[in-house]
């Protein structure tokens, strides 16, 4: 895997995290609202982890 698929599966989990924020949000999601906020602490940690280990990497380059 290249760098610049890299950064597009990283900018495509940025995505998906607003839709776990919007989820956070719903008042109906009753217990699963414990698993949505897990899985954003993880994601959270994950992109934080990837932002240390390749700062600021430009697409195109290599690591």
């Amino acid at each position: 895997m290249d760098a610049a698929t890299i950064r597009t599966k990283v900018l495509e989990l940025e995505e998906q995290r607003a839709y776990l924020l919007t989820l956070l949000e719903r008042t109906d999601i009753g217990t699963l609202r414990l698993d949505v906020n897990q899985a954003l602490e993880e994601l959270d940690e994950l992109l934080e982890e990837y932002n240390q280990t390749f700062p600021a990497t430009p697409i195109g380059e290599t690591f």
